[in-house]
């Protein structure tokens, strides 16, 4: 259970009550997640717009795909599991299994393994990052916009990520999920 409280999904009003709507309506609850960081909204939704900005350019996959490597380099269970859920409606569960298994070997494409390398090397050690980093990024053909928002969604995960752990969030698996697939994706971690 959270450190923080925060109201009941009966209870919720303005905001909030915006914030927990839109869980009910996406996932048919409101995970402990949303309800802690509802306490500040104006942030959760600052989250949320970065993360808008970043999915065009990337599209969903590539997203996805980055945010399964930063969370899995942070150990994250929540991120894992609330973005398998999420990554179900852009690929089936065998290929997200053997992603969320071992990306470098799942048949993925040589840019799409470096991108998920270079999210979790930001997840790790960002300051030990050099140009060639990047550069590698370059020479795989992602363009200075991919590159930059590949790492502000790496980035953003860090931010959401630790900031749940942080505030002791609870993990909540989502319903919805096999346990085969629940399984693949907290291996690694």
């Amino acid at each position: 259970m959270s450190i923080i409280e925060s109201p009941e999904p009966s209870d919720a009003t303005g905001a909030v009550a915006e914030l927990y709507a839109e869980d009910i309506d996406d996932l048919g609850y409101v995970p402990e997640y949303t309800r802690v960081l509802s306490t500040n909204p104006e942030a959760f939704h600052a989250f949320e717009d970065l993360v808008h900005t970043i999915v065009p350019t990337l599209g969903k996959r590539r997203y996805e795909l980055v945010t399964l490597a930063a969370a899995q380099a942070l150990r994250s269970q929540h991120c894992r599991l609330a973005h398998g859920r999420k990554s179900l409606s852009i690929m089936d569960e065998s290929e997200l299994e053997r992603i969320a298994r071992d990306y470098h070997d799942a048949g993925l494409s040589e840019a799409d393994v470096a991108m998920m390398e270079y999210a979790e090397r930001l997840s790790t050690d960002s300051s030990a990052m050099t140009p060639d980093d990047a550069g590698r990024l370059r020479d795989l053909g992602f363009t200075d916009r991919e590159i930059v928002d590949i790492t502000l969604a790496a980035a953003a995960r860090n931010y959401f990520s630790r900031a749940i752990q942080a505030l002791g969030v609870a993990v909540e698996i989502p319903p919805d999920l096999s346990e085969r697939l629940r399984g693949a994706l907290l291996a690694p971690l």
